[in-house]
């Protein structure tokens, strides 16, 4: 019999409920005390009622999330801040961006830089699809408050086969409708974490390839396959990325026009490849100075230019540098690996990682990988 079990048992013996008891838990775990709020959990001793005894751990811990629930991220990112962390990017589902008036400009006071919003279509029937419910008006709200506040987005699909495949190409059209704010694209395709009733089969996945490709036809040939590369820290077959120019009228051209032979790239040490993947993230997903890219609107397409074999017009150096942070917009993604596609040799040339309470640095891929159960194998 463990330590906490004791302790449940004694407060037990004491008569306080089950309810009372997970939140003496929960104070205990923030080092608080609360008596008024204990006795007050005590109305919720009847919130199951099945058995001899009434039981309220289900309304207990409904209230014990919302006591332990956090408001101090603005804090926790000036805090970051302070500590060194310069480049500083919260995932959001984009609901409270677009709800509360002025959050997006606190968090930019604190020192966010971008925002990794959760972004899978461009109607309502994705979210429905996907998340339950209708969520379009929002995220265009969450888009907005954050120009408004001069925080930098990117937008993140989760691409599943048969819900929202067929919407890379009007996310991408988006997305290129509203930059400068939004300064990229990150695909993610679906994979399979948490409780599954049974393996995917491939008409489930999408792949690199085929993301790539639905991109060239979805497009219409706007963002072409040949100029997505591979990265250059994780393994080859882990994400891809191209980085583009913005004309004048809102084209993108491809830094690195024409085509790459996709190969296992030559490996570094995890500390370089993490930090050049942090340093160009950071470059590229911030927004640029306020006015900038006003200043730089026509500067895409003057001066002197080479041409491609396919009629890609390539910058002179001094248009590149002029408008190399200001008019950039990137377009990746990334490959998660689950319980059922786990490849070890990925694993081990994994350059991006977790680290535990234990001090161990534990790779992403594996970090979030869960048995058909469900239980995670590797977060302690």
């Amino acid at each position: 019999m463990d330590d906490l079990l004791i302790r449940m048992m004694r407060w037990g013996r004491q008569g306080y409920s089950c309810s009372q008891i997970l939140l003496l838990l929960g104070l205990e775990a923030c080092g608080q005390t609360n008596d008024d709020l204990v006795r007050s959990m005590a109305g919720l001793a009847y919130g199951c009622g099945a058995g001899r005894a009434t039981c309220g751990a289900l309304t207990g811990g409904c209230c014990l999330l919302a006591f332990m629930a956090r408001d101090d991220l603005p804090e926790l990112v000036a805090m970051g801040r302070r500590a060194g962390f310069d480049f500083i990017q919260i995932n959001s589902n984009g609901l409270r961006l677009a709800r509360e008036p002025g959050y997006a400009r606190v968090l930019k006071a604190a020192g966010v830089a971008s925002i990794f919003l959760q972004f899978d279509g461009v109607d309502d029937a994705a979210y429905r699809a996907l998340r339950g419910r209708a969520l379009w008006s929002d995220k265009q709200a969450a888009v907005a408050a954050c120009a408004r506040a001069g925080l930098g987005v990117v937008l993140v699909p989760t691409l599943v086969p048969g819900r929202n495949s067929h919407a890379a190409g009007d996310i991408l059209r988006m997305a290129l409708k509203w930059y400068p704010t939004v300064r990229g694209v990150h695909f993610q395709p679906v994979s399979y974490f948490g409780r599954h009733p049974g393996p995917p089969g491939d008409h489930d996945r999408i792949t690199l390839p085929d993301l790539m490709r639905d991109i060239e036809i979805q497009t219409g040939g706007l963002f072409r396959a040949d100029h997505f590369r591979p990265p250059g820290c994780e393994h080859s077959f882990c994400s891809f990325h191209a980085q583009y120019l913005l004309s004048s009228d809102g084209r993108p051209r491809p830094l690195h026009p024409g085509p790459v032979t996709w190969r296992s790239q030559a490996p570094i040490r995890a500390e370089e490849g993490a930090a050049r993947a942090i340093d160009s993230v950071a470059r590229q997903w911030a927004a640029p100075p306020a006015g900038q890219c006003d200043a730089l609107t026509h500067a895409c397409g003057c001066g002197e230019s080479s041409h491609t074999g396919r009629g890609e017009a390539l910058l002179s150096l001094d248009d590149f540098l002029a408008t190399a942070h200001a008019r950039t917009f990137s377009v990746s993604a990334m490959a998660f690996q689950d319980v059922w596609n786990l490849d070890l040799e990925r694993v081990q040339q994994c350059c991006i990682h977790i680290m535990t309470v234990d001090r161990r640095l534990v790779p992403f891929c594996l970090y979030n990988v869960t048995a058909v159960d469900g239980r995670a194998l590797y977060r302690t």
